[in-house]
């Protein structure tokens, strides 16, 4: 019984010092973390690409590499391209990228990332002075943005295909104007600005006075139309106020005598006025005497 708890001790003590070695990279065990990944090499030749997990190696001989699964950025130095209508514009980039076939990559970088950043850095740059070179400050800024940065990832992506490094996206992260020339470029855009300005605002003049005119004329025409029908109407008022009139005097001239000379009254004598008239005056008949209605003389 007790060489068996001594051999499970020493079985236990030599599996940890494998797991303990295979850790800090020594050893026959290779211990690949999730989120990286591992290359077994044997005298510069791949031996096993490693997966998460435990695998063997030859101690001494065998060289273990270990390199990032995940997604890797790439900022690249600033560069100054001029674009299609001769702008000088000062562009700074970044590329988001990852190894999917490591034993293409070690093939590709024997050197390991350093060379890698330094290629891709290099060919980044190259993509974007070419595809901006194609269009104008404006497409780059604002109109054709989207279409310019597909141009460019997929002109990296194309360089690296065989490589063994898969490029996810290539943006531009800056875009500045030189500072000799910025000045100028502002006063020529504001120079711009002021010349639309002055187009659109004597196109909405112009606009304006079309409508004030077309405006006037309706207004016109309307005032006519209303001005029409109103003498319209008041001539038909007339006519049955004649009508009326000459019935009423058919049935009672003298009733009809007195109600036409109150509204001569009305309409002559004004409130406070003072009248000097002889009794014998025709018009004011209707006033001589205490009688509403006075004979005819």
């Amino acid at each position: 019984m007790k060489r068996i708890w001594i051999g499970l001790f020493g079985f236990w003590a030599l599996a940890t010092g494998f797991v303990a070695a295979g850790s800090r990279g020594i050893g026959p065990l290779v211990i690949t973390k999730e989120g990286t990944q591992q290359i077994v090499l044997r005298f510069g030749e791949v031996i096993n690409e490693t997966e998460p997990g435990l695998s063997w190696r030859i101690p001494l001989i065998d060289e273990v590499k270990t390199y990032e699964r995940r997604l890797l950025y790439l900022n690249t130095e600033e560069d100054v391209i001029q674009t299609k209508d001769q702008e000088r514009i000062v562009v700074d980039n970044y590329a988001m990228w990852m190894i999917d076939d490591l034993t293409a990559f070690i093939s590709s970088f024997p050197r390991g990332m350093h060379q890698a950043e330094k290629q891709m850095d290099r060919v980044v740059r190259a993509g974007v002075r070419e595809i901006v070179a194609r269009h104008t400050l404006t497409e780059v800024l604002t109109d054709q943005r989207t279409e310019v940065m597909d141009a460019i990832r997929a002109r990296v992506a194309d360089s690296f295909s065989d490589t063994g490094i898969a490029i996810h996206d290539v943006r531009i992260n800056r875009t500045e104007l030189p500072p000799a020339i910025e000045k100028n470029v502002h006063a020529r855009m504001k120079t711009d600005r002021d010349r639309l300005a002055r187009k659109y605002r004597a196109e909405g003049e112009e606009q304006a006075r079309k409508i004030r005119a077309a405006a006037d004329r309706d207004a016109r025409v309307i005032v006519a139309n209303a001005r029409g029908e109103a003498q319209v109407t008041r001539g038909e008022g007339d006519a049955e106020s004649s009508r009326i009139y000459a019935a009423a005097y058919g049935q009672a001239p003298e009733f009809y005598a007195f109600v036409r000379s109150l509204e001569a009254y009305r309409k002559t004598i004004g409130e406070g006025t003072t009248l000097v008239f002889s009794p014998e005056s025709e018009f004011f008949k209707f006033l001589d005497g205490g009688g509403l209605i006075a004979e005819p003389r």
